[in-house]
């Protein structure tokens, strides 16, 4: 009682939150980043040239003439060309109101989250609901700033329930239906394609060329030429126009390397080493360290005897892929539901509940890091690693995981979950059920 008591008081007090800092400022004015995807679905439906939505200048102007938010600050790029397409049935409301109905959309997104991921890791939708709700400021500025990442993060649960359900073209159709538009779900389709599910990859095939199709059909083939011509690649180096490429913002291995051994005399005037081309071997020994020792942890569990690799592979796929994007924001970290989740229940049947709380724990911090109170170490030598603190939280969920599969005693194999359903967070004792056999 005391439990359901502490659970009910927290969802109550983050539900305020959310509405404090994410409802209420969605639903009374514009702020960034949503006006650059209703500018180009405006451009799109009045038969605009689509093909000049990556110069910013242009882009800008025709944030004056719809009268969109804040022109100076608005661009189209990095966003692959589908994206213009998010917002077209919305592109004939005021920015307001258009703003209102994606709201209303995402906090849809999240309840649809609660229900289906709750059925997922078997969990009572009171403690679902409180641990989605701990992403904190992810979900204020995905709600805040119009994102889709709401929905997209739905798209996987569902994809990912959808298998266990046993329609696993269908997972694929939820898992590649957004691929196009937000990388994320790419990974989790390669990971079936390396455990040749092929049913699912098909699905997430079919879903992904959908999209691609329907993109060149109808913004033409020139905007995507000029995509993956002078966009991409940028966007994968973190060197995205109208941005600093030293930001801390960024929270990621690329930005911190930048910071610490490019000099530049207006952006980056006191780095801790000026050496700029250990930024390129640094960055490229850590992201290679970090993705060998992933291939080889996800191959270890697979034949260590986990309870379930899959999920196991699904949550640690989910961190590294934030951990070796160029640049992440707040709002990416809705991202980490179904990863997160599955994660902390895999801790939870092999025994493992202090691991469980630690990435619960770490989880609740990036959802609430003071970033204001870290970004004052921005540009100050070797103190600049301060101003990073979600990428290093981030690299310990990592390392969390690679405990996990590393450190397993030999003579102990789990084999068996004997309490079907009941494997919670909130639980007294999470272990219960939990049988071992000698490893051969």
């Amino acid at each position: 009682m005391n439990r359901r008591f502490v659970a009910v008081l927290l969802l109550a007090i983050l539900s305020i939150a959310l509405v404090w800092r994410g409802v209420v400022p969605a639903i009374s004015k514009v702020d960034t980043d949503f006006p650059n995807y209703l500018t180009a679905a405006r451009i799109v439906v009045d038969g605009g040239p689509v093909e000049r939505l990556y110069e910013d200048s242009w882009f800008q102007s025709q944030m004056r003439r719809y009268q969109i938010g804040k022109p100076e600050e608005g661009k189209f790029a990095p966003f692959p060309p589908p994206t213009a397409l998010l917002l077209v049935p919305l592109a004939h409301l005021t920015p307001l109101a258009a703003l209102r109905v994606v709201t209303a959309l995402s906090a849809l997104c999240l309840l649809g989250s609660v229900f289906l991921l709750a059925k997922v890791l078997s969990w009572s939708y009171l403690e679902t609901a409180v641990f989605l709700l701990l992403s904190g400021y992810a979900n204020f500025n995905a709600l805040r700033f119009g994102q889709p990442y709401m929905l997209v993060s739905l798209s996987c649960v569902l994809g990912y329930y959808a298998r266990l359900r046993g329609a696993p073209f269908w997972a694929g159709v939820c898992l590649g239906l957004f691929v196009p538009i937000k990388y994320f779900p790419l990974v989790f389709l390669i990971y079936f394609a390396a455990r040749r599910e092929w049913k699912l990859v098909l699905g997430g095939a079919v879903a992904t060329s959908a999209v691609l199709v329907l993109s060149i059909a109808v913004l033409g083939w020139g905007v995507h030429a000029d995509f993956l011509h002078s966009i991409l690649g940028t966007h994968l180096t973190a060197r995205l126009s109208m941005q600093s490429p030293f930001s801390a913002s960024f929270q990621s291995f690329d930005a911190l390397f930048r910071r610490l051994f490019v000099p530049d005399a207006s952006l980056n005037p006191q780095p801790w080493l000026a050496l700029p081309r250990l930024d390129i071997v640094a960055l490229i020994v850590t992201k290679s360290v970090l993705f060998t020792t992933a291939i080889a942890t996800l191959w270890r569990s697979a034949r260590g005897g986990v309870i379930d690799s899959v999920a196991f592979s699904i949550g640690m796929l989910g961190i590294l892929t934030l951990l070796l994007a160029p640049a992440t924001a707040t709002y990416h970290f809705v991202l980490l539901w179904l990863p997160i989740g599955l994660l902390i229940n895999q801790f939870y049947r092999e025994g493992k509940p202090v691991m469980a709380s630690m990435m619960l724990g770490m989880y609740a911090l990036i959802g609430f890091l003071p970033y204001g109170h870290t970004f004052q170490f921005e540009g100050r030598g070797g103190l600049t690693v301060l101003s990073f603190p979600r990428l290093f939280v981030l690299l310990a969920m990592f390392w969390l995981c690679l405990c996990f599969v590393w450190r397993r005693r030999a003579d102990q194999i789990p084999v068996s979950w004997g309490r079907a359903g009941r494997n919670s967070f909130c639980s007294s004792d999470s272990s219960q059920g939990l049988s071992y056999r000698r490893a051969p």
